[in-house]
């Protein structure tokens, strides 16, 4: 079985696949001093509410930008499960090419993105990432990503309005019935998620306008299903498309198809 980790600078993916199918994914809180051991005994418990246990996963790759974490990470693929694992910019072999000024900048997670949408969408796409950051990829009908957009997500936004602010207060994010809010609640609330709607709008015809070519625009992460019925911007909302991508890299660089 095949232990996929996804590491985000907010959350952290936990992801298994049986050969057939995905069978468990987990997500917690990114901490960047969290220990190898601390990651086993937590996911040794999740796995055993499965019927699974940690001696069952035989291979591992982890894509993360969060640097300072990796090491951790690699020590819980080698002292549990035995395995070297497949770290995302440790000369793996993605299988596509980045078309930008210096590939080496790119980062792990729109690589790993960018792999998983082409797998499922034909023609040349627009995938919008909505987490810590929130990112606009551009991936060509060949599978090359070709750069984009990295906008404050919608998160980071909602905590610097409540830190520099005084008289602001910590909210959740919620669609508001209403534009024009009543209350300083509603009023935060409409500003965060209809800015963000007009956002992506906005950012996704410009792309397109650029590019000059019919564009599939594919949402994921972990809010983009809060727009959702909110914009007809977006034409799929996909939450696997990390580990669809991940799993892909792994199959290319193990030449294996049993997982």
């Amino acid at each position: 079985m095949l232990l996929a980790i996804e590491q985000g600078n907010t959350n952290t993916l936990f992801a298994v696949h049986d050969g057939n199918e995905w069978v468990a994914q987990w997500r917690t809180a990114t901490h960047a001093n969290r220990t190898a051991d601390e990651y086993a005994v937590w996911l040794s418990q999740l796995l055993a509410m499965r019927g699974l246990s940690i001696g069952q996963l035989d291979g591992c790759i982890i894509s993360s930008v969060v640097p300072q974490s990796i090491f951790n990470l690699r020590n819980l693929s080698r002292r549990y499960l035995s395995v070297e694992p497949l770290v995302i910019g440790d000369n793996v072999e993605l299988g596509m090419t980045a078309r930008i000024t210096k590939p080496s900048e790119a980062g792990a997670d729109r690589l790993v993105n960018a792999i998983g949408a082409h797998l499922m969408y034909p023609g040349d796409l627009i995938v919008i990432d909505s987490g810590t950051a929130t990112t606009f990829d551009v991936i060509a009908a060949d599978g090359a990503f070709e750069g984009g957009v990295i906008a404050p997500g919608i998160n980071l936004s909602l905590q610097a309005l409540h830190e520099a602010a005084a008289m602001l207060p910590r909210i959740a994010i919620q669609k508001p019935d209403r534009v024009i809010g009543k209350d300083t609640v509603s009023n935060m609330q409409s500003g965060v998620f209809w800015g963000y709607v007009a956002l992506i709008e906005g950012l996704v015809a410009r792309i397109k306008a650029e590019w000059g070519k019919p564009m599939t625009v594919i949402g994921t992460g972990g809010v983009a299903s809060l727009f959702e019925g909110a914009t007809t911007s977006i034409d799929r909302f996909d939450p696997d498309l990390t580990i669809r991508g991940l799993l892909e890299i792994w199959r290319r660089n193990t030449h294996s198809k049993d997982v």
